[in-house]
């Protein structure tokens, strides 16, 4: 590509080596949440929110768990004011659920903050200033000593403003675009407003390191954070915070390695949702934690509803593929990776297995809310007959044999491919009972009879396009001397070469369920079932439905 000159490395590595995070396997306890849906997510949209749409996510977001949220930026707009105000005086925070509120190093823009708190019985106020060396040398043109007052005068203000109202309020600090700061100056500008707050271990604060715009690989922000939380003053009172945003599609990592860094809090959205290419995805995050049997501490066991109301509030569309979250993301549609999953989850059961190793399934789908039949085994002409077959057996209760499953297969996977769409589990369902069960057509059953001195005779009932006729013969069982009889009177020759049956369902009244696989003198197969509360005339109707498809072919 041309003038990629221009570019150059934009972040910088702390001055010491800070790699110690690389020892840790994996995170052991989930951080602390906060979703800044309804500020990052909010500001991001096309068209944001209203108060009634606002009001139904927060409502949303404590149902699932979270403790912290942001809730905007009051001072912003009257938008953003009114709802921190609803939320007050409609008594809509739950008591374990602390409000968190944004600002500038402005004393007009905290006056008003404040004043959107009143009545509030905790918050989290979120002070903010810009620290990089883009926005220091270009937006701002200041100093880092003018830099640091900035921040300075706003941590001394949310004091003064604090101290004049009821409530219990807890300070957050951000150095803005932390990742394209010189993390001396970072470090330093945290401690300045640090030596201001005097966090204590009754009055922690936290400190929010933000990824604002994504520079480097994930490993370089962890390397980031572990160098400030070895240096920060008042370590064990400080609550270091991750902010991380999705420029370079590695949010997720950088949280990840953020938190075996040293992070202990994270900011993120559901579903990533945020400015440019979002921010971190939480969901990912905690359901990631999830999958190593570790707790996140959030509700995500209904994954559609979560989905749902994301959509219905933001006008937002979960991508098909979004880990977790999206239609798709356990959908099998090739053959092989249906029928590894299929014998994987059949195994499972019969091993009863405490722990989850499916293949091609990192977590178990239904708890999450999916289901196997609808959300994992998907058919289309990709498909395959361990797929198919499976489908047919959880759904539907039908075990077909493994030669029968391999003729089926092939036959659906032709009708997605001629129709170039996939089929839903009913429309298969619907192939299979027109296509093999209790067919009666051109031969129809009536009844059988047997005696049996020592061998079987039967007395076989049918009529044959409409004809009624009664064959006899004998044989070495009941559903042998049928099959004579059928191939005696209606002058067909073929060999009876599978036979399996099944209970379709538990109780006493359940109906059986029989398989009968018979090829011609030319060795071509043909399926047959049948379903009844008896056995033998299930066979019978199996029998005969795979000879009609004998003769439909012929």
């Amino acid at each position: 590509m041309k003038n990629v000159e221009k570019y150059t490395r934009g972040y910088f590595m702390p001055p010491e080596s800070c790699m110690d995070w690389t020892e840790k396997e994996y995170i052991q306890k989930a951080p602390a949440w906060c979703s800044v849906d309804l500020r990052d997510g909010n500001q991001a949209l096309v068209v944001p929110m209203s108060l009634e749409e606002k009001l139904e996510f927060f409502k949303f977001l404590v149902k699932i768990g979270f403790k912290e949220i942001e809730v905007g930026f009051p001072a912003a707009s009257e938008t953003e004011y009114e709802f921190v105000r609803t939320l007050i005086e409609q008594n809509l925070i739950p008591d374990d659920v602390v409000i968190q509120v944004l600002t500038q190093s402005r004393e007009h823009i905290i006056q008003k903050t404040f004043q959107s708190l009143q009545g509030a019985k905790r918050a989290i106020v979120h002070l903010y200033n810009s620290t990089s060396v883009a926005q220091r040398e270009q937006v701002f043109q200041k100093s880092k000593e003018e830099i640091i007052d900035i921040a300075v005068s706003g941590a001394k203000l949310l004091q003064k403003y604090a101290a004049e109202m009821e409530g219990d309020f807890q300070f957050e600090y951000s150095p803005e675009s932390f990742t394209g700061t010189e993390m001396e100056f970072a470090l330093d500008i945290c401690n300045q407003v640090l030596d201001v707050w005097q966090p204590t271990s009754e009055n922690k604060v936290i400190i929010n390191l933000p990824s604002t715009v994504s520079l480097s690989m994930p490993h370089v922000y962890a390397s980031q954070i572990e160098y400030i939380s070895r240096h920060l003053k008042y370590r064990e009172n400080v609550i270091l915070s991750l902010h991380p945003h999705n420029d370079r599609g590695c949010a997720v990592a950088d949280a990840e390695m953020g938190v075996l860094a040293g992070g202990e809090r994270v900011e993120g959205t559901l579903f990533g949702n945020g400015e440019r290419t979002g921010n971190v995805d939480i969901i990912t995050l905690a359901l990631n934690m999830y999958s190593q049997g570790v707790d996140p501490g959030l509700d995500l066991s209904n994954m559609p509803e979560v989905a749902s109301v994301y959509e219905e509030t933001t006008g937002m569309k979960v991508y098909d593929r979004q880990p977790y979250g999206g239609k798709l993301v356990f959908a099998a549609f090739s053959g092989s990776h249906q029928d590894a999953i299929a014998k994987g989850i059949k195994w499972r059961e019969e091993k009863q297995c405490d722990h989850w190793n499916v293949p091609y399934l990192l977590i178990d789908p239904k708890d999450i809310g999916r289901q196997y039949d609808g959300d994992v085994i998907r058919i289309n002409s990709q498909s395959g007959k361990g797929g198919i077959g499976y489908l047919l057996e959880q759904k539907y209760g039908f075990d077909m044999p493994k030669k029968m499953r391999e003729c089926f297969g092939y036959q659906i996977k032709g009708v997605s491919d001629h129709q170039h769409k996939e089929l839903k589990p009913e429309e298969i369902y619907g192939i299979f009972m027109q296509s093999f069960v209790n067919m009666d057509s051109p031969v129809t059953f009536h009844s059988a009879h047997f005696i049996h001195p020592d061998d079987f005779e039967a007395t076989v009932a049918v009529a044959v396009r409409g004809v009624p006729q009664e064959f006899k013969a004998w044989g070495n069982g009941r559903l042998d001397a049928v099959s004579a009889a059928l191939q005696k009177g209606l002058g067909i020759d073929y060999t009876l070469v599978t036979y399996k049956e099944h209970a379709l369902e538990t109780s006493s009244k359940s109906r059986a369920a029989a398989y009968v696989g018979i090829v011609d003198k030319d060795n071509q197969p043909y399926w047959g079932v049948g379903v009844h509360n008896d056995i033998i005339t299930a066979s019978v109707k199996a029998l005969i439905s795979a000879i009609d498809n004998m003769l439909k072919a012929h």
